[in-house]
């Protein structure tokens, strides 16, 4: 590959890890704007509706669109993000108190994890769905669960996706502050997008759509 070759593809590496530090930085910042509790979901909703729109294309402002797409997707944003959030700390206080019990309460403790992967998972579809499809909110769940299950090879790249960068936030946290939550975002909506289209293509194949 020529030099400038080169050139433009490390060109569109940082144009996509700036764009990832931009998102992250509003996701936060929309996050704690609400306390939390209220506003992790409209705000990772509107994150993702965002990264959907960069990836299929569209040119816009980052700022001026994102807190228009966290009005416009509160109340579902919160339909969605409030139990997953209550699910995942439940799942984690209870992984946290088996693994403070040691050996002896092994089985329980892996079953909190795995738990806790399995809703990664499901999460991990349902969200780019969420913004991808014209579903009602109760469909989202059942769809993502069965596309989980029918996708075993597509899951587990999303897992180990998710992992990997939990694992690189670990080693430099400061770097997981900056960039996080905005790659993981942005990776999950590339992947899910192209899962989603690979799913609709077979099941027009199959004469089912």
């Amino acid at each position: 590959m020529s030099a400038t070759g080169w050139s433009i593809k490390l060109y569109h590496a940082a144009d996509e890890v700036i764009w990832a530090v931009r998102l992250n930085g509003l996701w936060l910042g929309f996050t704690l704007l609400g306390g939390v509790a209220l506003s992790i979901g409209p705000a990772t909703l509107a994150a993702y509706t965002l990264s959907r729109r960069r990836n299929i294309g569209e040119s816009f402002h980052i700022f001026p669109a994102y807190r228009a797409a966290f009005k416009s997707e509160f109340r579902r944003g919160t339909l969605l993000g409030l139990p997953a959030s209550v699910a995942v700390v439940l799942l984690v206080g209870n992984y946290l108190y088996f693994a403070s019990l040691g050996v002896q309460a092994t089985i329980p403790r892996l079953a909190s994890l795995g738990a806790l992967a399995v809703l990664g998972v499901i999460s991990a579809y349902l969200l780019p769905m969420a913004v991808h499809f014209d579903l009602r909110t109760r469909e989202l769940l059942p769809k993502a669960s069965l596309i989980a299950l029918a996708r075993p090879a597509s899951s587990a790249v999303l897992l180990f996706v998710a992992i990997s960068i939990g694992y690189v936030s670990a080693r430099f946290p400061v770097l997981g502050i900056l960039l996080a939550g905005g790659a993981w975002i942005h990776l999950n909506t590339w992947l899910c997008l192209r899962f989603f289209a690979e799913n609709e293509a077979r099941l027009h194949l199959k004469g089912t759509s």
